[in-house]
């Protein structure tokens, strides 16, 4: 080795005579000397050309390892003084003296302090923040506006103050009981919608290789082995629907009443529909000719085209409304281009129709009626109620036959809940 080190000075017309010193140094770099300064047991300071006047300095750890000359470089002169030089470089010697290779052994510890780096920047992304990020990534893909706001609203509201300021990596299934079992019983629909939109957010970090192994969110094989199913504990709450033999006599208060929301609780009580559907109808829905009302996919609550058919009431309401300009909606808001307010019919129920009545029970009122009072076949009823009654070819089937028997039955249910205007809804000119 020392033979080697001075033959290698030696080619650089310099001879490694005792260590370097501050002294030495300087006179080398005054007198601009190029090439290696042998500081001996390994150790260089290399001196070369730099950009203009400039000169790079450097200390170098030069070794043999299994037959290999190699260089390590240590860092730059005078950032890096003597002495601290001379300490890597005997840290490095003794790494090779037990068989590390000094070079890798600095790859290796970069590598694992990038690894660190990264996770600690990874422990710096809340669940909170993924949360938002997954709301802001999905929401185009949520056909109610109103569903980003409700995820907001329910995880700041259960989740977010055990788990928001966490990592994903460090949730736990204790963390997750934490959060759901004070509202599993109470809220149980909430509930089960705080710990499925917590899987999924969970799910997003994973995909970003945030976290790792078993979504402590899960239900199925996790979670359902700690908590009761939510069909067990869960209060249901039916919407509370008016007796369908005094749904007549609140028709007659509906049509003494000049107001669109009047006007848009009548069609829903004759189609049967969801106030959602029938609020949001536009004209183009409407086929005066066919007597449909064809309301498509992406306003449909089980993303399915339904089609109703349109009775001779429902016929001579819709002729009685206005068309207004740049206006599509059926049932015009006093909004420009907005439809009646969901409140102002909800109002109109509550008014004229008691506190306790919902507007979605009238749907309920309908179905005992049909049931009650005719002999319609419970797929005709169900599928009236744009239900899923059937799947593949058996749901072909109906949606071809069915249709004329569903005009039939909503015929006899408008005649059954109009007879005190003699077969004729009195419409105002709004």
């Amino acid at each position: 080795m020392l033979k080697y080190d001075l033959l290698y000075d030696l080619a650089r017309g310099w001879q490694a005579l005792g260590k370097l010193s501050i002294k030495k140094i300087e006179s080398i770099l005054r007198k601009r000397e190029l090439g290696f300064a042998n500081d001996g047991d390994g150790l260089y300071l290399r001196v070369r050309e730099g950009k203009g006047d400039e000169l790079q300095v450097s200390w170098v750890f030069r070794y043999r390892l299994d037959g290999k000359q190699r260089s390590q470089g240590l860092g730059p002169y005078p950032q890096l003084g003597l002495a601290e030089a001379r300490d890597q470089a005997a840290a490095a010697a003794r790494l090779k003296v037990i068989g590390t290779d000094p070079i890798e052994q600095r790859r290796e510890s970069a590598e694992a302090a990038k690894r660190e780096a990264e996770l600690t920047a990874q422990k710096a992304i809340t669940f909170a923040v993924l949360a938002a990020e997954y709301i802001e990534s999905h929401k185009a893909g949520w056909k109610n506006a109103k569903h980003s706001q409700q995820w907001r609203n329910t995880l700041s509201t259960y989740a977010f103050p055990v788990i928001g300021e966490l990592p994903p990596s460090q949730i736990t299934t204790d963390h997750m009981l934490e959060v759901l079992r004070p509202i599993w019983t109470e809220k149980t629909e909430t509930a089960s919608r705080v710990r499925n939109r917590i899987e999924l957010v969970w799910n997003y970090a994973k995909a970003r290789s945030l976290c790792h192994g078993e979504n402590p969110a899960l239900w199925r094989g996790h979670l359902d082995a700690l908590l009761p199913k939510p069909s067990k504990v869960a209060t249901v709450k039916h919407h509370e629907a008016m007796p369908y033999q005094d749904v007549p006599q609140f028709m007659v208060k509906l049509g003494s009443l000049n107001s669109m929301s009047a006007r848009a609780l009548e069609l829903i009580i004759l189609t049967a529909c969801r106030s959602g559907e029938a609020l949001g109808a536009s004209w183009d829905e409407i086929n005066m000719g066919e007597r449909v009302w064809a309301i498509p996919e992406g306003r449909m609550k089980g993303e399915k085209a339904h089609t109703i058919p349109l009775c001779d009431r429902a016929i001579e309401l819709l002729r009685s409304l206005p068309r207004v300009k740049d206006n599509p909606f059926v049932f015009p808001g006093e909004r420009l281009g907005r439809p009646v307010s969901a409140q102002a019919v909800y109002n109109t129920t509550k008014l004229h129709g008691g506190e306790a009545i919902t507007i979605h029970g009238f749907r309920s009122s309908f179905r005992d009626w049909a049931a009650d009072k005719t002999n319609a076949q419970r797929e005709v009823i169900e599928m009236s109620l744009a239900h899923v009654v059937a799947q593949g070819s058996e749901a072909s089937y109906w949606r071809g036959n069915v249709l004329e028997k569903r005009r039939a039955l909503m015929e006899k249910w408008a005649v059954f809940i109009t007879p005190l205007t003699d077969n004729v809804i009195a419409f105002k000119t709004m």
